[in-house]
């Protein structure tokens, strides 16, 4: 399981939200490519970048910091969520060095995106889910819908999607721990590899995690945690790795 660190972008700084309210965030650093460095230097393999704007624009906004992150660590995979709606800008991400795109409410309102997507990127695509009470939630989280995530997951399972990104909002951000329960269920309702995110707040939660690894979790996106020091990036991933 990898421990992939995120880099949230509001108006070209790094920050975290709490519950996904952008009214409500904690700017960490306005060097968002120094923090990357940091986390790169902490050994992390993957690095998990949200466009935080670009998700209540419809569109890219922090570009720029994306794509200067890609450039300097080339072969480091970096998956990016927020606006991505188009395929001119999944092809703009893709040219920029970015290793996957993460399709989120394009793929709720418009399911036959996510298959378009990956014909025309194959191996490149990520759908993120983000639920409240089970339901999927849109738009940066500003609409819920009467979408539940599983039986939305499973509409993906034959277009080559490379993972889903879950996102449990009443955890997010607020370090009380991830929701393992509703992470597996879903790892054990669609053959999609899944990766956890929102709520992990210490090494305890990694470990609640490598307990339901079988269900096809294969990583943990952590944010507030390593920016506050309740969790070490190098040692949440020397324990997933005696996991193997």
């Amino acid at each position: 399981m990898l421990i992939i660190p995120a880099i949230d972008l509001k108006d070209g700084a790094c920050v975290r939200l709490r519950q996904g309210r952008m009214e409500d965030s904690t700017v960490f650093s306005d060097d968002p490519v120094s923090m990357a460095a940091k986390w790169v230097e902490a050994g992390c393999r993957r690095l998990h970048l949200v466009d935080l704007n670009g998700a209540f624009e419809g569109e890219p906004v922090n570009g720029e910091v994306v794509t200067a992150i890609a450039k300097l660590y080339p072969d480091l995979p970096i998956q990016i969520g927020g606006g991505i709606r188009t395929l001119e800008t999944i092809e703009h991400y893709v040219r920029a060095g970015v290793s996957y795109v993460i399709i989120g409410t394009k793929a709720v309102k418009e399911p036959e995106f996510v298959a378009e997507a990956c014909n025309a990127f194959p191996g490149k695509v990520i759908v993120g889910l983000d639920a409240k009470d089970g339901f999927v939630a849109t738009d940066g989280w500003a609409e819920v819908s009467e979408l539940q995530v599983i039986d939305l997951a499973r509409q993906f399972e034959n277009d080559g999607v490379s993972a889903i990104v879950y996102t449990d909002i009443a955890k997010d951000g607020m370090m009380q721990g991830c929701n393992v329960e509703a992470t597996a269920a879903l790892a054990r309702a669609t053959r999609i590899p899944v990766i956890a995110s929102g709520g992990i707040h210490t090494i305890a939660d990694i470990q609640a995690l490598l307990d339901a690894r079988e269900a096809g979790i294969v990583g943990a996106i952590t944010g507030r945690a390593i920016y506050e020091g309740t969790l070490d990036v190098a040692q949440a991933q020397q324990l997933c790795d005696q996991f193997k």
